[in-house]
């Protein structure tokens, strides 16, 4: 159960970058409606992070979130803030992907 909060939690991480890049792009209420969103996901994340690593090891725990973060930020980065998808970039998303599975299965809990 709680390796599905930590998923949540890092989807909820996705979310934060997300709010932020959208603040950036947009100027008065709109800006203000996605920062409140930034905050929101923001809290949800940390919450779910919290009770996550009340089983789970702090350093598989916190290196998933973080891995499953910066890989929904990027693949976003990609389809909706029209980033490159450039070979490299590519090939270290993957290897980052096979990073954080990897953990999971050596985790011992």
């Amino acid at each position: 159960m709680n390796w599905i909060l930590l998923i949540i939690a890092g989807l909820f991480e996705v979310g934060f970058a997300t709010c932020l890049g959208k603040a950036r792009e947009t100027t008065g209420a709109a800006s203000n409606y996605w920062l409140v969103g930034f905050l929101v996901c923001l809290t949800i994340s940390m919450v779910l992070l919290y009770k996550a690593t009340q089983t789970l090891p702090i350093g598989t725990a916190y290196a998933v979130w973080t891995g499953i973060g910066a890989a929904g930020s990027v693949i976003i980065g990609i389809f909706f803030f029209k980033e490159p998808a450039t070979f490299w970039r590519m090939f270290f998303l993957f290897t980052l992907i096979a990073s954080v599975v990897g953990l999971k299965f050596v985790s011992s809990h």
